[in-house]
């Protein structure tokens, strides 16, 4: 059996053990570090610690592969585009040049937008994965309850549910319908030419499309005949109870949010500048 991607994959580990709420006040926590800092010293940090959680919570690349790869060429482009609109802020931020070549009028490539580039590499390195990690670690019911005791509004967080819940349901319908499709001779495969492949895979692109509206629509019926909306509180049947662990790993959150906080700003300056 195929695995669904961004789907939860339920393995007995300590990151698994953990209440959701814990997991989203770690992200939140997480990702703030990131955002905030440009220390090269900071993200790195982050990094490997993100790496050593991964192997902690045994999620494996082939889980979460097709979504790494997409993000990766997303980050060449992203960085292709940030040299060519903005080829010398590396020099402005950090206020030394050291040219590495030269290649045409104000183009050229210097130590410090390597060195400015690198760090945005960085916090995709640090962020995505963790958001990804925390996808696939947690039950999406026990999501849904994690942001209502954090505040949101239970229709809004039931919404975020059913959404993390429809994902595998729409990855096996596309294998069906896909292998249904070329069971009638249509030819997905490599053989064909490209604008074909497009052109057959929009036989399965339209079907899939219309199958996932009846199915919401067979939801929200039932929803509503079970009279969801109706009281302003809900029970959770997910819903996990903090243990010392959680109170544990919070206050570990907090230091390190607390301790990246104060190595990037010490100084004045967000951008860690070794030249």
């Amino acid at each position: 059996m195929a695995i669904e991607m961004l789907s939860y994959i339920e393995r007995k580990t300590p990151v698994h053990y953990l209440s959701g709420v814990t997991k989203l006040i770690i992200f939140m926590m997480w990702s703030t570090a990131a955002m905030l800092t440009y220390d090269t010293r900071v993200l790195l940090f982050l990094f490997v610690m993100s790496i050593i959680i991964f192997i902690i919570s045994k999620t494996k690349i082939r889980d979460i592969a097709f979504v790494l790869i997409f993000i990766l060429i997303f980050l060449v482009i992203n960085n292709i585009a940030i040299y060519i609109f903005s080829p010398q802020e590396g020099v402005k931020l950090y206020g030394s040049s050291h040219v590495l070549f030269e290649i045409a009028g104000r183009y050229n490539v210097t130590w410090e937008q390597l060195f400015y580039q690198f760090n945005i590499t960085l916090k995709y390195f640090v962020v995505i994965p963790a958001a990804l990690l925390f996808i696939v670690t947690t039950h999406p019911s026990e999501f849904a309850s994690s942001l209502n005791r954090i505040g949101v509004n239970y229709k809004v967080a039931y919404s975020v549910s059913l959404a993390l819940r429809f994902i595998p349901d729409i990855q096996r319908d596309f294998r069906t319908i896909a292998q249904s499709q070329q069971a009638r001779g249509i030819d997905l495969s490599k053989n064909e030419k490209l604008v074909t492949r497009i052109k057959n895979f929009a036989s399965i692109i339209f079907p899939l499309i219309f199958s996932s509206l009846e199915k919401i629509e067979m939801i929200s019926n039932a929803m509503v005949l079970r009279g969801f909306s109706k009281n302003k509180k809900r029970t959770w049947y997910n819903e996990k109870p903090f243990r010392r662990s959680d109170y544990i790993i919070i206050i570990v959150g907090a230091l390190l949010l607390t301790g990246s906080l104060i190595i990037t700003f010490y100084d004045g300056s967000r951008f860690y500048n070794p030249f």
